[in-house]
């Protein structure tokens, strides 16, 4: 099999641009070399929050890691979180202990408020990982879940410190030096009884104390010990520099499990273009990663970038297996290339939770899978970067790039962007192949560029995909069945509904689709056991049926629990593709790209109507915020994109009902009666 060839030959002409602030020195005491606001022993950043040039040098410094813009509210935080803190560690005779604020993990995927790092009573290397909350009002919802006094939904933080202090345990490498890993929460403006309520029964976490400002005022020794670090004495230069110097990687017992899911499933076996391409794909590795330095990096250019190295954009249509072929890439590199930190960046939500979800540890798993909020910190941090879904990356920035991925070509040794420009589906988000591959021949890198063909999805139906494409793109013809693809029209959405419950009791994933048509109502009353049905078509009556109206509910923003036994009554709206009650709910384009499921009911709302033989775009029908002042023809690209999306889901069978009349009548044109179930 052939290297790789460019896509297009490179350009040497590199634009003489002054590099970003990002990518300035940034001059601050006790400067170290992990990502993170500000470093250094507690006594030694006490003293620095005292002079006023601090806070603007720590989000200097926190954007120079490629953390983004902080924003008023979090430099506010940090006003208000770090002198409590620091002040309490100096008072516990803590003054030593070396602190790091705002710390990135390596690769860029989480933030921790603060880590403290000394050393323990046998020499063992000791960590404590500290979340900060100015919190004194609340409402523990359940294990995972409180409501703030403004009526957000957050993540519960004893358990979002412990998802951090597993990172620590099932990232160390093998010779990495022993580690003490400890976790606490810090309310500080919370009195005890305030603070209280937060404290778990879950033993996986009864260790991780919930602390009060009043805990703050205990004794030097007591309030040592409630801070995790009663036996710590500061660590040496020697030690806080073997900290730094760790290369953290996924522990054998994570890398076995995530590789199974990545590597070893038969879900993700690769077959026709996809196993071509992979081939394509390691070569690429094998060529452009070998060259890397001891910390997985490339040495910068004088622009601030990284010199040489290459993109690699895939494109392909629905169930071309582009998802597949990227987490086995994933895999691949983690095994072969593990010092160039690969991560896996998807700017779907519902994408990346069921990529966690998928693995036994998922907060171990967050590395791996970054959120796409941290694209530009991760390709400052990573040596080999794969990003599926790219067409959702939001727009903005200079270059004619999104922003995001601008950082990425000018930073990553090898990124590998898969996308399907047909699989845009808002105004402000979106690039194309050509776009990317300038904007790489810009810095004078390398481009190359595969396309998939093939199709995995839909009964591996390529002849079903394209009839969606003429359907909705060119000149609509019917289906004849083509390799034994089961496609129906259904009359109305009582009877979609029949076979999507008649499959689900057979035991198949079944889920219904629709255009958003309707409002989504987020806000549920407190105790609620039932989604809102927000969702009403109007059935007229026909000539041996009376008028009737459908309703039903959006999928859950946030899980649905029952009040009194806590039992899952709906799953969050990210995992309703997969979840056991999903069925039950209607699904839209932002919870079903990139996934697929056995049976696929489709919606076609007033949004998308067939008029005068052409399809019209209807954007006062839409909910959609975003999306609602367009213009007719502004708004059909996107509808008939997302339509595109939801009628290939279907591994198997795909029902379809079309709400206006006159759509209805053309389809059943070209679609078979579905049949009853």
């Amino acid at each position: 099999m052939d290297e790789l060839k460019p896509a297009v030959a490179p350009s040497r002409d590199a634009a003489d641009a002054e590099p970003p602030v990002a990518d300035r020195a940034v001059p601050m005491a006790a400067r170290s070399g992990v990502a993170c606001a500000a470093a250094g022993r507690a006594r030694e950043l006490a003293d620095e929050l005292k002079n006023r040039s601090f806070i603007d040098r720590c989000v200097a410094r926190y954007r120079a890691a490629g953390f983004g813009d902080p924003g008023e509210a979090e430099v506010r935080a940090w006003r208000r979180s770090w002198p409590p803190l620091l002040e309490a560690l100096v008072r516990a005779g803590l003054s030593d202990v070396q602190v790091y604020l705002e710390y990135g993990t390596p690769g860029g995927g989480r933030r921790l408020d603060a880590l403290l790092v000394g050393t323990g009573p046998d020499g063992e290397m000791v960590l404590v990982v500290v979340e900060l909350k100015q919190w004194h009002q609340y409402r523990v919802l359940d294990q995972e879940r409180v409501m703030r006094d403004d009526g957000q939904v957050t993540v519960h933080p004893v358990f979002q410190v412990a998802s951090y202090r597993s990172f620590f345990r099932h990232w160390r490498p093998r010779k990495a030096p022993r580690l003490d890993v400890r976790a606490v929460v810090l309310l500080h403006n919370a009195t005890a009884a305030e603070a209280r309520p937060l404290r778990p029964d879950a033993p996986a976490v009864a260790d991780i104390p919930v602390l009060s400002g009043e805990d703050l005022s205990a004794p030097a020794g007591t309030l040592a010990g409630l801070l995790g670090c009663g036996d710590l004495r500061g660590p040496s230069s020697d030690d806080v520099a073997a900290f730094e110097g760790i290369r953290w990687t996924p522990s054998t017992r994570l890398l076995d499990h995530v590789g199974s899911v990545l590597e070893g499933s038969v879900a993700f076996a690769l077959v026709g273009d996809q196993q071509e391409a992979f081939v394509r794909l390691r070569a690429a590795a094998n060529r452009y990663l070998r060259t890397l330095s001891t910390d997985g990096r490339r040495a910068p250019d004088s622009r601030g970038g990284r010199t040489g190295g290459a993109v690699v954009t895939v494109s392909g249509g629905p169930g071309s297996g582009k998802t597949a072929l990227a987490v086995r890439l994933l895999g691949h590199l983690m095994r072969a290339h593990p010092s160039s930190r690969p991560r896996f960046i998807t700017p779907s939500g519902t994408l990346r939770a069921h990529l966690l979800d998928a693995t036994r540890d998922h907060n171990a798993a967050r590395e791996l899978f970054p959120a796409s909020s941290a694209m530009r910190s991760v390709a400052r941090q990573t040596g080999t970067l794969v990003i599926d879904e790219a067409q959702r990356v939001k727009r903005g920035g200079a270059r004619g790039l999104p922003q995001d991925l601008a950082a990425v070509v000018d930073h990553v040794p090898l990124a590998v962007i898969f996308l399907d420009e047909r699989q845009i589906i808002r105004p402000d988000e979106g690039t194309t192949v050509e776009e990317i591959g300038a904007a790489v021949r810009a810095v004078g890198r390398t481009h190359h560029h595969l396309e998939l063909t093939g199709s995995f999805r839909c009964g591996g139906s390529a002849a079903y995909t394209a009839w969606v494409d003429a359907l909705l793109y060119g000149r609509p013809v019917p289906w004849t069945g083509h390799a034994g693809y089961d496609l129906g029209l259904c009359d109305d959405p009582f009877q979609l509904q029949e076979w999507v419950e008649h499959a689900t009791a057979a035991g198949y994933t079944a889920r219904t689709t629709a255009g958003f048509c309707w409002p989504w109502t987020r806000n549920r009353p407190r105790g609620a056991t039932a989604l809102p049905h927000d969702i009403e078509i109007q059935i007229p009556a026909g000539p041996s049926t009376p008028a009737r109206t459908w309703r039903a509910a959006w999928n859950a923003d946030t899980v649905l629990t029952d009040p009194h036994d806590g039992r899952v009554l709906a799953p969050r709206s990210q995992l309703w593709a997969s979840h056991s009650g999903g069925h039950q709910q209607i699904g839209c384009i932002y919870t079903a790209q990139g996934l697929e499921y056995h049976h696929s009911g489709v919606i076609i709302g007033p949004d998308l109507v067939w008029d005068n033989g052409h399809w019209q775009g209807r954007p006062d029908q839409s909910d959609d915020r975003q999306l609602r002042d367009l213009t007719p023809q502004q708004y059909l690209r996107y509808t008939l994109n997302t339509y595109r999306v939801l009628l290939t889901r279907g591994t198997h069978a795909t029902r379809v009902h079309a709400t206006d009349a006159a759509t209805h009548r053309m389809l059943q044109t070209l679609i078979r009666p579905a049949a009853a179930s």
